[in-house]
């Protein structure tokens, strides 16, 4: 098991599935809270959400993000949920800066928490007292490129800030079957399970997964997946721990995985 020093913040990947997790309480959402009891406590939150999906680099930048309610046919109860955690310009800077030559846009007005990252926050740490920014997907680049900006982000840690990629591993959306609320198609469980064995072994390879027979059926858009290769890239080649695993509605892993947490 990796261990956490005093002076380098835990990273984390964390499936976060249907929104309803956020208003619910499971094992999923238990080990939520668990991780944000475990670590210390950071001087900010870095996320990069799967919901964040556009056509550039760019970070969260503003004072008082929003709540993002980013989908639709839910219960009321779901979109009356607020995370009022403060962004924090000065660490948004800080990522740009880390990243060079890398550009990253500031983003003071377009986006702000989405649901992919309130929606496990609001169970790690759920007075949302500490500084959140968001750091975009960008769809223009290439998986490479996702894994190397993870690797650059590494110095963030030294700095205090938590790191958490969420997603899902398996996310095939057009596949759900809700009558199989925990369970996993096969060829799911075939593509977790070989993730899970590059990530507790060598977390460095996790791109050798485009070449497994099932990933284009367990990632047909790449946005779910994208988060977990920053993880990887801050890893190198340390093991991650898994936090919690399992399968909702057959074609979505929920699978989350940490680095550097206290043993």
């Amino acid at each position: 098991m990796s261990t956490a020093t005093p002076s380098l913040m835990p990273a984390a990947f964390l499936g976060h599935g249907n929104p309803m997790n956020a208003i619910e309480t499971n094992r999923y959402t238990r080990a939520w809270e668990d991780l944000g009891r475990s670590v210390p406590r950071p001087r900010a939150i870095l996320v990069i959400s799967a919901h964040w999906y556009i056509n550039a680099t760019a970070v969260t930048a503003m004072r008082d993000p929003r709540t993002i309610h980013d989908f639709y046919g839910f219960p009321q109860e779901l979109f009356d949920v607020e995370y009022p955690a403060p962004g924090d310009p000065e660490i948004a800077e800080l990522v740009a800066d880390v990243v060079k030559p890398t550009w990253v846009g500031m983003d003071t007005d377009s986006w702000g928490i989405d649901h992919g990252t309130w929606s496990v926050l609001r169970h790690a740490f759920p007075d949302a007292s500490i500084p959140v920014i968001q750091l975009s997907l960008n769809g223009y680049e290439g998986l490479e490129y996702h894994l190397e900006l993870g690797r650059k982000l590494a110095p963030l840690r030294k700095q205090g800030v938590l790191i958490v990629g969420s997603g899902n591993i398996v996310h095939n959306l057009a596949a759900v079957d809700f009558s199989q609320p925990d369970a996993g198609f096969t060829w799911a469980q075939r593509f977790n399970e070989a993730a899970a064995d590059l990530l507790r072994s060598d977390p460095s390879e996790i791109l050798t997964l485009d070449g497994h027979r099932d990933f284009a059926a367990a990632v047909p858009t790449p946005d779910h997946f994208l988060p977990l290769l920053y993880l990887a890239g801050l890893a190198e080649g340390d093991p991650l721990d898994l936090l919690v695993d399992g399968y909702a509605a057959g074609s979505l892993s929920m699978d989350a995985y940490t680095l550097g947490m206290p043993a």
